[in-house]
């Protein structure tokens, strides 16, 4: 089957090569990369090559986990390649340089021992006739290429410069997607395309997400160095804020502040709560413990740690003892005396009762307080 043999420039491009297929990677047209060979059918294969000086067909697997990968598992479309040199590594593998020559389509598999050989049909890119608004598709992608290398690592000065001195729209397109950070998928799908203004639209598409990603990516960079830098410069600060009060004989009057830490740590607050008081906390260590805020503060926390946090009893619904402390503690406020009974009444029935909530309302000195401590 070398009939009807296809050109691509001075190399002639038989209708049947040796397939290898590699693990998640798509590989273009024009592309030069070095490709890691260690499996025993592409080390056969690679040695083939090299040997009649032969073409080969890279195609990107479905599922790079596959180790001998069938025809169902690659891809149908890839790239025609020229190995250029071959490098033997110490354990035995090889890395292989490769160019990429042009697009094929694996028709059907004709050997696969002691390496792949593979039926192809050569695949053309089908230019547009508007050729001025390929040319203007081409420069925006180029465009967007310049605004990703300054955010993007992987892209180098040598990829801005070989993007930058590209003409043909197609061959942008292609090795824009291969130096850019996308999936496997996303690569294959523009790999796939031979309209080049179809392919130059999809390009950009993907390009534009891939883009809105590194900057969405550099803001968050950004704002968490920001915060590394303010709680360093806290840090420093309150460092100097404690020598200063060193010298001046306050140190010791801020002390206490080291007493309700421990009890903070002590103690068996529920995390929202304990969130709270060490936030309160934080407060207090900045504050002069002269001034009236900082009294209010630790009255506070002193109020917070007082509490008896995760200690219950049981309730002991008894109406008749109620009734008694309530009427021996208070005179008069029958209303509110009766509403409390009521109240208590229907929780002794109704154990599992999630109603409301009893508030005593009412100014200053009218009971509300041992009114509470009666039932209780």
């Amino acid at each position: 089957m070398t009939a009807n043999p296809e050109h691509f420039k001075d190399k002639v491009i038989p209708n049947q090569v040796p397939i290898i297929p590699v693990r998640n990677t798509v590989f273009f047209p024009h592309q030069f990369i070095p490709l890691a060979i260690g499996r025993p059918k592409s080390l056969s294969l690679i040695e083939h090559a090299v040997d009649t000086d032969s073409l080969i067909g890279v195609i990107a697997q479905r599922d790079g986990s596959i180790d001998d990968p069938a025809m169902g598992d690659i891809y149908s479309i890839g790239t025609i390649a020229r190995v250029l040199k071959v490098i033997d590594l110490p354990d035995g593998s090889k890395s292989a340089f490769i160019q990429g020559v042009g697009r094929f389509r694996l028709v059907d598999f004709l050997q696969e021992e002691p390496f792949m050989i593979g039926e192809i049909e050569v695949l053309r890119d089908q230019e547009n006739p508007d050729e001025m608004k390929t040319q203007a598709l081409a420069a925006n992608l180029k465009n967007l290429f310049q605004q990703a290398s300054e955010l993007a690592g992987e892209i180098t000065n040598e990829h801005q410069a070989m993007i930058g001195n590209l003409h043909d729209p197609g061959t942008i397109s292609d090795l824009i997607l291969a130096f850019t950070n996308v999936s496997v998928e996303e690569k294959q799908e523009v790999l796939e395309i031979l309209d080049v203004e179809e392919r130059l639209n999809k390009a950009t598409y993907i390009f534009n997400r891939y883009l809105q990603t590194l900057e969405l990516g550099k803001k968050i960079q950004s704002e968490v160095q920001d915060e590394i830098n303010k709680s360093q410069r806290e840090m420093y600060l309150r460092q100097q804020l404690k020598a200063i009060q060193k010298e001046l004989g306050e140190y010791e009057e801020a002390s206490d502040i080291g007493d309700i830490r421990k009890r903070l740590d002590e103690s068996e607050l529920p995390e929202e709560t304990r969130e709270v008081a060490e936030k309160e906390l934080d407060r207090l260590s900045r504050m002069h413990p002269a001034s009236a805020e900082y009294t209010v503060s630790r009255t506070y926390l002193d109020w917070i740690l007082d509490l008896p946090w995760r200690k219950s009893s049981k309730d002991i619904l008894d109406i008749p003892r109620v009734t008694e402390q309530l009427d021996e503690d208070h005179y008069g406020l029958e209303k509110a005396k009766k509403r409390i009974l009521e109240y208590l009444a229907v929780r002794k029935l109704k154990k599992d009762m999630r109603g409301p909530i009893l508030c005593l309302v009412g100014p200053p000195g009218v009971g509300k307080t041992s009114l509470g401590r009666s039932i209780a």
